[in-house]
């Protein structure tokens, strides 16, 4: 694990629909090593969520305006 994954680790983070979570950490996938990206909704019932670091982590494209699929959330430390 990088520094900087491990400084993302406990931080909050914005869904671009809105919805608030925590990073918990990094793992791998066990059949393709492929980097994940485990996290924890801040709303509901806490569920946790895994998905591939490439995806968390891009820029996409909605309705002609690019934006991160999860935005850092700088003021929730």
């Amino acid at each position: 694990m990088t520094d900087e994954q491990i400084c993302l680790i406990g931080r909050e983070f914005r869904h671009f629909k809105g919805n608030r979570y925590r990073l918990e950490g990094f793992a791998k996938d066990s059949e393709t090593l492929e980097e994940m990206v485990v996290y924890r909704a801040l709303y509901g019932d806490g569920g946790l969520w895994v998905r591939p670091a490439k995806m968390f982590f891009e820029t996409i494209e909605r309705e002609g305006k690019k934006m991160k699929r999860f935005e850092l959330v700088e003021d929730a430390r």
